[in-house]
């Protein structure tokens, strides 16, 4: 959900590659995410064959939901669990280990 809410629309196929997943696995994935009614399908105006995946709004909002409730948690137990120097040292590699979470 993450890939389609950053590139608004891709293919299925588009997205199993950035996921790092076969395409047979990505139409299970996405057929579970259009019975919840997180997806739409929209048939592209080139190839009548393919179909684009966007995010619905309520997929777009289930996904920043998500990360809201995410964000708090880790600021919450960031704040239980770690001294003021263990913060200063978590500030230092915060931009490192963005880089790592999101290489591809």
């Amino acid at each position: 959900m993450g890939s389609l809410y950053q590139h608004k629309a891709l293919l299925p196929s588009e997205l199993a590659a950035m996921e790092m997943i076969t395409n047979q696995s990505m139409s299970q994935v996405l057929n579970n995410l259009a019975g919840l009614g997180y997806i739409t399908r929209v048939p592209s105006d080139r190839d009548k064959r393919k179909v684009n995946i966007s995010l619905s709004e309520a997929g777009e909002t289930a996904l920043l939901q998500f990360r809201h409730e995410r964000d708090e948690w880790l600021l919450k137990a960031i704040k239980a669990a770690c001294l003021p120097e263990e913060l200063e040292v978590l500030k230092q590699v915060i931009v490192p280990l963005t880089k790592l979470a999101e290489f591809k």
